[in-house]
């Protein structure tokens, strides 16, 4: 399972930042055929997507396609045969949909995967049948603005849907992409929302400007305290055991065992090294 820290979108209408948004370090670009192109443009947009997705970039490329109902099919097909690493679904509500567009992705670009956006009070019903709708499917998120326009609700309401979204996504063996911040003029609410999103669990987070990647990095990044941390319990717990020592305590006071052991090798798998590469979620 790839795991990415950050996902730069870029709009399908601006080619040629592409290779801008490789240099920032991002693990993952989302080219955008949804949000950032209108009706009129897409045709043209899907023969510019097109041929992106047949270059090499030195970063995975994904590409937002627009929902079912609102012609991503026809944006899919555009792809076919491509060296995409995945699409995004928005407005994810259905899961016949989401099974069509996995079935139709896995005959045209066959290794790649498909994540979710949940974006209604339709889709927050319905987690556990879109997560399973498809094998294809290996991710999921939150369009945040759109699902608090849909709920009309404020702050609180969302943090429940996030932590609701987190539990099913896990229940499914699948990793969560954090919704983007909007405010490019906050560095400090970018830095503070993202390590309280690892701390509930969200593997990465989506980014709409450069300047935000090095931040999302950063904090997705474990420190050398927190590897080194990691590597005293794999160490601790695995001598414990081969001595039949049932019980570990390690210096600061704190029992250890083998769910330690899974969030340490986790920790690990994420060190700066690897940071971008494929992990247990």
């Amino acid at each position: 399972m790839n795991r990415r820290r950050s996902w730069l979108y870029v709009p399908a209408t601006r080619p040629e930042l592409v290779p801008k948004a490789v240099a920032t370090g991002t693990d993952a670009i989302v080219v955008d055929l949804e949000d950032s192109v209108p009706p009129a443009a897409r045709p043209g947009a899907r023969s510019t997507v097109a041929d992106l997705a047949r270059t090499e970039f030195g970063a995975p490329l994904y590409v937002r396609i627009n929902s079912v109902e609102d012609d991503g099919l026809a944006d899919l097909r555009a792809l076919a045969g491509s060296r995409i690493s995945g699409i995004r679904l928005p407005k994810c509500a259905d899961p016949g949909a989401v099974a069509e567009v996995g079935q139709l992705l896995a005959e045209l670009v066959p290794e790649a995967e498909l994540h979710l956006i949940v974006e209604s009070a339709a889709g927050m019903e319905r987690l556990g049948e879109l997560l399973t709708a498809h094998p294809a499917v290996a991710g999921i998120g939150l369009g945040e603005a759109d699902l608090a326009a849909d709920l009309r609700c404020d702050t609180e309401l969302l943090d429940w849907c996030a932590n609701r979204l987190l539990i099913a996504a896990r229940s499914a063996g699948k990793p969560v992409v954090q919704s983007v911040y909007s405010d490019l003029s906050d560095s400090d609410g970018l830095r503070t929302t993202t390590e309280t999103g690892k701390a509930r669990g969200y593997l990465g987070r989506s980014c709409i400007h450069p300047m935000q990647v090095s931040i999302v990095n950063a904090v997705h990044t474990p420190s050398a305290a927190e590897v080194d941390s990691a590597r005293e319990v794999i160490r601790a717990v695995t001598e414990a055991e081969r001595s039949g020592t049932a019980t570990v305590v390690m210096p600061n006071g704190q029992f250890a065992d083998r769910a330690m052991v899974r969030a340490a090798r986790r920790v690990l798998a994420h060190e700066p090294a690897k940071a971008s590469g494929d992990v247990d979620s």
